[in-house]
C-alpha cells in the first residue's frame, strides 16, 4: 500500500465506533515500511539466548522468582503495528461502544490520529512487554528487528550488543509483572476508568494520574535493574539512548511531546531517581518491596521526596 493508500483507508472508515480499527491498521501500515525481517536461524536463536540469559541473571539479581513468555515474537513494524491494534482495540471498546453518540467525522478524525499514532510509534519502537496483553492471559514479547538494526546503526554501536541490552531491558519488565502478579490488572482498571470517562464525555483525571505514577515506577525500577543485572558495560549505551529519547528534529519532538513520548522520559527519569535513592537506603531487595502489594507503589508526593516512603513502608 502507498501513502495515498494509506489516506484512502482512513476516508473510508467505517462502522458505528469511535474509531474504525481495520482502518486504523490499514492506514498505519501504509504509511510504514515494514522494514527488513530476513534472519537465519541463528539470528533469531541469538534473540532467544539473549532472553534465557537476562532472565537467569534477572533472577539472580533482583531475588524474584518469574517466568519470559513461552513465545518470543521478532517483528517487522506491521507485525507490531497489528498487535497493538489488537490492544488497543480491547482497551477503547468503551469508546466504540458509545460511539453512535459521536458524528461521522469524529470516527473519522480518531481514526486518522490513532493511525498516525501508531504508524510513528512502529518506526521508533525497538521491543515490548505490555502488562494489557498479561490481563487479558496472554503472554509476549515483541522486538521489533529493522529498528534495533536501524537504531544500532544510528547509534554506531555493535549489533549483538544491543540487541542483547534490549533484550534485557524487555525481560526486568517480566521481572516486574511476574513480582506482582496484581499490577496488570491494577493497570488495566486504571485505563479503563479513564477510557469509560471519556467515552462519557469526562476526564478521570485520578485514573490517569494513578496510570502515570505505577508506569513511573514500573520504568524506574526497570532501569535500576538494568544498571544491576546487565552483564557487560552499558554506560555508552544508555548515554546514547539518553540522547536518542531527547532527540530529534523540530517535527520529530513535536510528535513525540503529543504521543506522550516527553512524559515516557520523565516517567523513567523520576523513577530513576526515585530507586536509585531508595536502594541507597535499603538495598535493591528493599527497592523491590514496592511489588509486594499495591499498597507499597509511591505516591506523586513520594516519588518527589522518596525518604516519605521509606517512611511509610517498613523494611521487609
Amino acid at each position: 500500500m502507498t501513502l495515498l493508500e494509506s489516506v484512502r483507508a482512513v476516508a473510508d472508515a467505517s462502522g458505528d465506533g469511535a474509531i474504525d480499527w481495520d482502518a486504523v491498521a490499514a492506514a498505519a501500515k501504509a504509511a510504514t515500511d515494514p522494514g527488513d525481517l530476513d534472519l537465519s536461524q541463528a539470528e533469531a536463536d541469538a534473540y532467544a539466548a539473549d532472553v534465557r540469559d537476562a532472565r537467569e541473571r534477572i533472577r539472580e539479581v533482583a531475588g524474584v522468582d518469574f517466568d519470559v513468555p513461552d513465545t518470543v515474537e521478532l517483528q517487522n513494524r506491521h507485525h507490531w503495528i497489528d498487535a497493538n491494534v489488537a490492544t488497543f482495540r480491547r482497551a477503547f471498546e468503551p469508546l466504540n461502544e458509545r460511539g453512535s453518540l459521536l458524528p461521522g467525522v469524529a470516527r473519522t478524525v480518531n481514526t486518522a490520529t490513532t493511525a498516525g499514532a501508531l504508524a510513528f510509534v512502529s518506526r521508533n519502537v525497538l521491543g515490548q512487554y505490555d502488562p494489557l496483553l498479561l490481563a487479558s492471559g496472554d503472554h509476549a514479547l515483541y522486538f521489533v528487528h529493522p529498528n534495533i538494526v536501524k537504531v544500532a546503526e544510528q547509534l554506531d554501536t555493535d549489533f549483538p550488543r544491543f540487541r542483547r541490552w534490549i533484550a534485557f531491558h524487555e525481560v526486568t519488565h517480566a521481572a516486574e509483572f511476574g513480582a506482582a502478579p496484581w499490577l496488570p490488572d491494577y493497570l488495566e482498571s486504571r485505563l479503563e476508568d479513564g477510557v469509560d470517562a471519556l467515552a462519557d464525555g469526562d476526564v478521570q483525571r485520578e485514573s490517569f494520574r494513578e496510570l502515570n505514577v505505577a508506569m513511573t515506577a514500573v520504568e524506574g525500577y526497570a532501569e535500576l535493574l538494568m544498571d544491576e543485572a546487565f552483564d557487560g558495560e552499558y554506560a555508552d549505551l544508555r548515554r546514547k539512548l539518553d540522547r536518542r529519547r531527547k532527540g530529534g528534529g523540530p517535527f520529530a519532538k513535536l510528535l513525540k511531546r503529543a504521543l506522550g513520548f516527553k512524559l515516557k522520559r520523565e516517567q523513567y527519569e523520576r523513577g530513576k531517581e526515585f530507586f536509585t535513592y531508595v536502594a541507597g537506603e535499603r538495598g535493591l531487595a528493599g527497592a523491590s518491596r514496592v511489588w509486594e502489594d499495591p499498597e507499597f507503589l509511591p505516591t506523586e508526593e513520594e516519588l518527589e521526596v522518596p525518604a516519605r516512603w521509606l517512611a511509610r513502608v517498613p523494611e521487609a
